[in-house]
């Protein structure tokens, strides 16, 4: 107690600290010299000087005497509470002999051993710290009035001790205790917190639920996906296997024919060798009758060579054939797994109806190109207006498909547009464009740059994709839109990932006077 009441007397009244270099105005008080020389500093220019402890006025700045035996008293006083730190903090109240503390009270600045701790005091503004020999009482002591801070200010949000309230400048204000004060701020702030923390974790509930609910269709997606690819392979690998048997029975029955002619060639050999022992004898027979009646038989040298041609045919091994039968057949392996993947190619056709007056329809509905006289297409509300649009006669409202388009320009510059819409896209105004809606997805192409767009957001895609045959794939179920370049290797350009609401059309757009799109794949049907 004796340590905390000199530690009190000890500090300069401007930092709360040991004093540092203490110096004295004529009034006796007090200060760090760095302290005063501050405090002097902010008043020149005023009326005059004053001290800081008891407001004593001076007309000129007050000269400044050291207090040396205030300097040694202080410099002793932190040597010994130094050595008192490093040799452990003990007890206040045992003052017979040192006791190690096991507690400090900030309220009351003194350090308690066990026996002392649990004769003091309960009360929660007796607030207990590990064992310290300098307790930080100034955070709870008024800096004005030195006394116990007791009391909360409601109006200026501030911890004041009772002289405040009474006479100090909290007078009149609305105050409570500190208790009750932390009571309201704890609950009202743990009320806020355990609402926050509520509304959290009912967020991160449903979060939890939705993606559980991903998770568990993207398993089912994915076990039926792994299925059909698993099915795809086993096709595949069949087929395979059956085009190299194909093919290299060609080749074996190619090889065979050898043995074939060289068989006959050999039957023929043993013909000839049979006819030449008969003329041999002929000519050793003596009698002239025998030799006259064979001669009628016919001419014994009469030998027509019937595998001259199949001889030439058979010399050499028909490479190019085998290769036609092996291309052939890789196509049309490739042709059915595309259909496995894709579906099958959609016959899509353009729809004259809907096709903007400044595009030409072939015949045969399947190019669209720029024209530079007005078609006199009567105007319908299904026509395009201002773009040059046109959409399929044919809708998907289910199921796998896939259309592919070529661009042809002759001008130099690639300007187009290709995608699905849905029927009820706008068919006049900004709105109408392809892309630039929420009811239609385009693969927009200016120049070298390819990018793809809905409801006017767009997304652009990577430089340096050399190809004018773009492939549209659509997964109505899946919700998936794919754009692929078809260049050599096939590149995937994006997929959009969405939920379909009503059917979908194709959709395209030229922007080049010297260009146009042709649909490829599909019957030529009307």
């Amino acid at each position: 107690m004796a340590s905390a009441i000199l530690t009190e007397e000890l500090e300069c009244p401007v930092c709360l600290t040991i004093y540092t270099d203490p110096v004295s105005l004529r009034c006796g008080h007090n200060f760090c010299r760095v302290c005063i020389d501050r405090v002097l500093d902010s008043q020149e220019g005023s009326a005059g000087y004053s001290c800081p402890e008891c407001r004593e006025k001076y007309k000129e700045r007050p000269g400044l005497q050291r207090n040396i035996a205030l300097r040694n008293i202080a410099e002793r006083f932190l040597t010994t509470q130094s050595d008192q730190e490093e040799a452990g903090v003990h007890c206040t109240y045992c003052v017979d002999s040192p006791v190690p503390a096991v507690m400090s009270c900030l309220l009351c600045d003194a350090s308690l051993c066990d026996k002392h701790l649990r004769a003091h005091s309960k009360a929660p503004e007796h607030v207990l710290c590990a064992p310290t020999t300098s307790p930080e009482t100034r955070t709870r002591k008024c800096s004005v009035h030195k006394k116990i801070l007791e009391y909360y200010c409601t109006e200026d949000a501030a911890c004041v001790c009772v002289t405040c309230t009474l006479a100090g400048e909290h007078r009149g204000h609305q105050v409570e205790t500190l208790q009750e004060a932390s009571e309201k701020k704890k609950k009202k702030k743990l009320r806020n917190d355990l609402q926050k923390l509520m509304a959290e974790t009912e967020e991160a509930d449903k979060r939890v639920q939705s993606l559980e609910e991903l998770r568990r269709k993207a398993q089912e997606k994915a076990a039926a996906e792994a299925e059909r690819v698993t099915a795809l392979f086993r096709d595949l690998r069949r087929r395979l296997e059956e085009l190299e048997k194909r093919v290299l029975s060609d080749i074996t029955r190619r090889v065979q024919c050898y043995d074939d002619i060289i068989g006959q060639l050999e039957i023929k050999k043993e013909e000839l060798s049979r006819k030449m022992r008969h003329i041999e004898e002929l000519c050793n027979m003596t009698d002239p009758l025998t030799v006259l009646q064979e001669s009628h038989t016919g001419d014994l040298c009469d030998t027509e060579d019937r595998h001259d041609k199949q001889l030439h045919d058979g010399g050499d091994l028909d490479v190019a054939g085998i290769s036609h039968t092996l291309h052939t057949g890789l196509a049309n392996i490739m042709s059915g797994v595309t259909e496995a993947i894709y579906g099958k190619p959609a016959d899509i056709l353009l729809d004259v109806n809907t096709a903007s007056n400044d595009l030409h329809i072939s015949d045969d509905r399947k190019t669209a190109s720029w024209s530079h006289i007005e078609q006199n297409r009567p105007e319908t509300a299904e026509r395009f207006q201002g773009y040059y649009q046109v959409l399929s006669s044919r809708s998907f409202s289910s199921g796998r498909h896939y259309w592919e388009v070529d661009f042809m320009d002759v001008g130099g510059s690639d300007f187009w547009t290709v995608g699905m819409c849905y029927p009820s896209i706008e068919r006049n105004g900004e709105q109408s464009q392809i892309g630039y809606n929420n009811k239609s997805w385009g693969l927009d192409r200016g120049g070298d740059q390819y990018s793809v767009i809905h409801d006017r957001n767009q997304i652009l895609l990577p430089d340096g994709i050399p190809s004018d045959r773009v492939r549209i794939y659509v997964d109505y179920e899946a919700g998936q839109i794919s754009f692929d370049a078809l260049c050599d290797p096939i590149r995937h350009l994006h997929t959009v990932i969405t939920t379909f609401t009503e059917p979908l059309h194709a959709g395209l757009g030229v922007w080049d006077t010297a260009g146009y799109i042709k649909i490829s794949g599909g019957s030529q049907g009307v």
